[in-house]
């Protein structure tokens, strides 16, 4: 019976891992979600500020909703409050209790191709993903009710991490002639954005969302200190971008923001086609000189968007694969 036991136990490791590495490599950044103090503020800000181009959303229950879409399909979904009693959904109600109605972001998606298995994979590491919630047959972004439906989607109950951690695919919609062209238009940015590439994760404790991110399959973590923000923590990488678990590293920006704010997501990576034109479009937007440095994913600037959306926005030089130093900033 023993050496029964054990032959399975050996056969397990490797289907275990094999799957770890299925969700690894089927998986990306997909898209962030940011809160402004309304919609109109925070629109204003991405494009006038920021130089980004922001598309229109919709308007429900009293939550409207923009885009700024990237051509490598990742984006930023901003969201403003349109009245005191809106109708929330659960990420939603989580989001502003934390927020209180002030600007900032505590939620963000990857993209995985194989949902199911990243979904049982998650469940047999012993997370408790919700059910696969799916948009409705009506949805209007849809194809119709006999298509499937337009994204598919799990959270977490408990949470995993230290902010808002939800698993998304979507279908493939009929290539109609708007379609096609908002595909073209919409990733055209007047600061050259290309590619939403990193997110920062802050809390008082960045080995523990190391150690859940190692769980689910991520195992390669590289240390890094951020100085400009007085942050030190881990660079995940997750498909050919890269998440930052940090902490503070004595006083700074990053100390600040989580006494004043607590767990959040603390930055945003962006990278841009002309570094310089991005640097010039921000500065215009500021009325402020800024200073280059070297990031944690190459040459980079960093926008003093904190107290306009409640988190910083890096802009980098662009690269197909960002790498991770150790130190930088």
């Amino acid at each position: 019976m023993f050496v029964l036991w054990s032959a399975l136990v050996v056969g397990m490791v490797p289907s275990v891992a094999s799957a770890a590495e299925s969700v690894a490599d089927t998986t990306e950044i997909d898209h962030a979600l940011l809160w402004g103090r309304d919609i109109d503020q925070i629109s204003a800000v991405m494009a006038v500020k920021l130089g980004f181009q922001v598309r229109p959303g919709r308007s429900a229950g009293g939550v409207a909703n923009r885009y700024v879409r990237m051509a490598d399909r990742s984006y930023l979904e901003v969201f403003g409050l349109q009245r005191a009693n809106a109708e929330l959904d659960p990420g939603m109600q989580a989001d502003q209790a934390s927020l209180r109605g002030g600007a900032g972001s505590r939620t963000f998606g990857l993209r995985s191709s194989i949902l199911d298995q990243a979904h049982k994979f998650l469940q047999q590491q012993a997370f408790v993903p919700t059910p696969i919630f799916t948009a409705s047959r009506t949805d209007p972004d849809g194809d119709g009710p006999a298509s499937p439906p337009r994204w598919r989607l799990f959270a977490f109950e408990p949470q995993p991490l230290s902010s808002h951690l939800f698993f998304i695919d979507y279908a493939a919609l009929d290539a109609t002639p708007g379609r096609v062209s908002d595909e073209r238009i919409a990733p055209q940015h007047p600061n050259g954005a290309e590619a939403l590439t990193g997110l920062w994760l802050l809390s008082s404790d960045a080995d523990a969302d190391r150690r859940q991110f190692e769980r689910m399959g991520f195992p390669t973590a590289i240390p890094v200190r951020l100085s400009h923000i007085a942050a030190r923590g881990y660079c995940v990488p997750v498909g050919h971008k890269r998440i930052f678990a940090l902490q503070p590293d004595g006083p700074g920006a990053a100390a600040d923001a989580l006494r004043n704010g607590g767990r959040q997501v603390l930055g945003l990576s962006i990278a841009v086609a002309d570094l310089d034109l991005a640097k010039r479009r921000v500065e215009r937007g500021y009325e402020t000189e800024l200073a280059r440095y070297r990031g944690a994913l190459g040459d980079a600037f960093l926008a003093p968007s904190q107290d306009d959306l409640g988190l910083l926005i890096e802009f980098h030089a662009f690269s197909q694969a960002a790498a991770c130093t150790e130190a930088a900033g």
